[in-house]
């Protein structure tokens, strides 16, 4: 059946007269054009991070105004991403592309003219949105274009570029914020933005099913919305309120009352926009739990490597960048040959592998400390990529491929939703495990040094500098005291580090046997489109 699916899906591609096809349309370049548009996205995904500090310094920004410049763009992805799918199966995922490109774009240029924190946040909440048109049209391009079987591929090479994009920030990141400015990590993609638009006018062709639908769920993207805010908000904030706190309790209370009208709407309405009749596939709906689990325990983890490197082993943000390179190549390289090894023999074998993997890796990074090698380092690093690289492209088609060509856009936003989701649950989680056990082991380290006590107003301000990995040190301090300071800061933070590690690689475990669960696409119906 699969290969007389396969043989329908080509004999339409090639039933195009070359006249009409020429480079429109073409499978490749119409990958080469999504990826330029991801990366971007990609790219300013990490490379803001590094320029935060100089947006500090030079607005004068308080702590909490510039953690709502990620927060602010996180909570717009977040609320956006499945009504913007639905958005693109609607109207055309080549218009959804191209809009989402250039009002990212845009976005970013308002921001490297901002005069204000305030104009910045904005501007950054603009970003997500635009972004969240953008990612899942790029994946609804590349499900409408590409045959099944060579569906796998096209998302090993997306996966790529990711990688080489991600890779990528924070060292040109480092370099423009050092040598020019904080405004020109922002400026840098407005010619991109103008590449994309350029390449997607010449080579993208809009694919729009047959059956996309005529009319939007108001209410559906209404409950959708708001739960996600109330979801992705409530645990931004949790670290700061406490997970017992009454708002944090409101909101994720707030978000599982708000999605089960959600779910009880989509059982109702005549034109859902997320139909309930796609989680009657177990490996889609595997897949995204699968995403969760996966970017749970992958970004909760890489948060406090980076506070490792830099805070601990005192890199700078460029040489922390290097150092993970070794991550970042394999995922790059591995991507490719995972969407190959998938395409051939199924993605459940490469899934559970790579799960296993990636759990290994984060239980060897559980030992890290001040004196870890950096050849035993990289070795961590690498196997995290090569665990990563098949789950990434595995999970991606298992979500896209699953669903019908007329949901691809909404399928795409699912797995979108998903990887945010879990990330933002990953740090939050991850980050209540290190605060729980810095704080459960400082005051015994401190006292075990004989160091001088300190006031429980300074012990507030003590442990948070901990749980990043930095030594609060006063000025004057005699040196043979400021290096007790800091050996007992870095074995706290190394000794929550550990803790997280370890509860990151129970993650993996779990998400390895919710692979068993996966198989390849299997309502795909081939490419419709509309010239």
């Amino acid at each position: 059946m699969t290969e007389r699916v396969v043989e329908a899906t080509e004999d339409r591609l090639d039933a195009i007269p070359d006249g009409r096809r020429g480079l429109r349309g073409h499978p490749w370049l119409t990958l080469l054009t999504v990826a330029v548009g991801v990366m971007m996205v990609a790219l300013d995904g990490t490379i803001v991070a590094i320029a935060n500090p100089a947006i500090q310094t030079h607005l004068h920004a308080s702590l909490a105004s510039i953690q709502w410049v990620t927060n602010g763009y996180l909570l717009a992805l977040a609320v956006f991403l499945i009504t913007a799918g639905k958005i693109g199966d609607r109207f055309g995922h080549r218009t959804t592309f191209l809009v989402g490109a250039v009002g990212f774009a845009a976005a970013s240029a308002a921001i490297g003219f901002s005069g204000s924190i305030e104009l910045v946040i904005v501007f950054r909440v603009l970003q997500g949105l635009f972004g969240a048109l953008l990612q899942p049209a790029a994946l609804g391009l590349l499900r409408a274009t590409f045959p099944p079987n060579k569906l796998n591929m096209a998302i090993g090479i997306w996966g790529g570029a990711i990688g080489v994009s991600t890779a990528a920030g924070p060292i040109v990141g480092g370099l423009l914020v050092q040598h020019i400015s904080w405004q020109s990590v922002f400026f840098v993609n407005v010619p991109v933005g103008l590449l994309t638009l350029g390449l997607g006018l010449w080579i993208l062709r809009d694919a729009r099913p047959q059956k996309s639908g005529q009319s939007f769920d108001i209410p559906g993207i209404v409950l959708l919305s708001v739960a996600m805010f109330l979801l992705v908000f409530g645990i931004i904030k949790a670290p700061a309120w406490g997970w017992g706190d009454a708002r944090t309790l409101a909101f994720l209370g707030g978000a599982v009352l708000l999605a089960a009208a959600f779910t009880y709407w989509q059982t109702r309405s005549s034109h859902p926009l997320l139909p309930l009749s796609l989680f009657r596939s177990v490996s889609l709906s595997a897949g995204t739990v699968l995403m969760i689990l996966m970017m749970f325990g992958f970004f909760g983890a890489l948060f406090f490597v980076t506070f490792y490197l830099q805070n601990v082993r005192g890199m700078s943000p460029v040489a922390a960048g290097v150092h993970l390179l070794p991550m970042t190549a394999m995922l790059i390289v591995g991507s490719p040959v995972a969407g190959l090894v998938i395409g051939r023999i199924g993605p459940r074998i490469p899934i559970v592998a790579g799960m296993l993997i990636t759990a290994t890796a984060m239980f060897g990074m559980s030992a890290l400390h001040t004196g870890t090698s950096t050849v035993l380092l990289s070795l961590w690093f690498v196997m995290l990529g090569l665990g990563l690289s098949p789950v990434i492209v595995g999970a991606t088609e298992i979500i896209v491929g699953n669903a019908p060509v007329e949901l691809a856009g909404v399928a795409g936003g699912l797995q979108q939703s998903a990887m945010q989701v879990g990330g933002t649950l990953g740090t939050a989680v991850l980050g209540a495990v290190m605060a729980a056990r810095v704080d459960s082991v400082l005051p015994g380290k401190w006292a075990a040094a004989k160091l001088p006590a300190v006031s429980a107003q300074d012990y507030a301000g003590l442990k948070q500098a901990v749980q990043v990995g930095t030594a609060p040190i006063a000025k004057g301090t005699p040196t043979q005291t400021a290096q007790a300071i800091t050996q007992v800061a870095h074995d706290s933070f190394l000794s929550g580090m550990s803790l997280a590690f370890t509860v990151a690689a129970v993650v993996a475990l779990l998400a390895s046997a919710v692979g068993l669960l996966t198989k390849r696409g299997a309502t795909d119906s081939g490419p419709a489109v509309h010239i």
